[in-house]
């Protein structure tokens, strides 16, 4: 594969694909398997239906959070679809909020694992 935005979109929307498509086998597995645990220990731990910050918070604490669960690629489609119907026990878990950012982190995670996929098709990096 020698087209770098196509890389950049499928690292980005199924993590670990853009090292996969470069012959990186176990590095994407690795990645993708490390992006794909921690978003799905927050989904289960409640973090899709933690509301983050609003708008009204401050813009940029929403810009910040909206950016970072973005970061998930498939995974944000997933999330925003299982919050539609929340579950009304959901904020009353112990790991409501640590499910949160866990998700918000998985997604910072995947934008490094971009960057990463990036820099190897553009041989910065071996």
């Amino acid at each position: 594969m020698n087209n770098p935005f196509l890389i950049a979109i499928a690292a980005w929307f199924l993590p670990g694909a853009g090292h996969v498509m470069q012959g990186r086998l176990n590095r994407g597995v690795i990645v993708g398997a490390a992006i794909w645990i921690m978003f799905l220990i927050a989904v289960v731990s409640g973090g899709a239906y933690f509301p983050g910050f609003d708008f009204r918070d401050g813009q940029l604490l929403y810009l910040l959070n909206v950016f970072a669960k973005s970061g998930n690629g498939l995974g944000v489609v997933l999330s925003y679809l299982l919050s539609m119907e929340p579950n009304p026990d959901v904020a009353a878990r112990a790991t409501f909020e640590y499910g949160g950012k866990l998700l918000e982190t998985a997604g910072l995670l995947n934008y490094l694992a971009v960057i990463d996929a990036m820099d190897i098709h553009l041989r910065r990096k071996k």
